[in-house]
């Protein structure tokens, strides 16, 4: 894996219609703040290879709206991303071996503690860890380089509202 991109789903509505929380899905908002999150992405120049996603409802709707930007990821729906703390989300991409850049859509706090502890790795600044840890809200995306065996880079800490987007919590 040369890049690693790791997204928490779109906002989604307070509860499903089925009374399950794995059954909830985007609101309009949350669909409109992922196409926004694609579109930003391949801005940057970044096309995921593989999209590894949550089997819940919002983020298998996540993943569609943002794989409208990359029409040519393969992505797999995975039922141990849900709710999946780091270290599950670390064995979900370590079984896929992938090759080229990985895109992760799940949920906090899985993402976020992830997303920190990788950063922390990465050597990242003070004022990039205080920004996030600070907060993680729907639909931010950080972005990950390896250009060696070593540790990873921070490139990017995206938050929708930054970028054209509504935001979320």
């Amino acid at each position: 894996m040369d890049r690693l991109i790791l997204m928490r789903h779109g906002k989604a509505e307070r509860h499903a219609h089925s009374g399950g929380d794995f059954e909830r899905a985007l609101a309009d908002s949350g669909r409109a703040d992922a196409a926004v999150m694609g579109r930003v992405l391949a801005g940057l120049g970044y096309a995921p290879d593989l999209m590894l996603v949550s089997s819940a409802r919002r983020t298998r709707q996540t993943a569609e709206m943002v794989s409208e930007s990359f029409p040519q990821a393969r992505i797999e729906h995975l039922r141990d991303l849900y709710h999946a703390d780091p270290e599950e989300i670390v064995q979900a991409v370590e079984d896929h071996d992938p090759d080229g850049t990985v895109m992760i859509v799940g949920h906090n706090p899985g993402m976020h503690e992830l997303a920190l502890r990788l950063a922390v790795q990465a050597g990242a600044t003070p004022i990039q860890i205080n920004k996030l840890r600070g907060r993680f809200p729907t639909s931010t995306v950080v972005t990950f380089v390896w250009r060696d065996e070593s540790a990873p880079v921070l490139e990017h800490i995206l938050f929708v509202s930054e970028n054209g987007g509504a935001g979320g919590e």
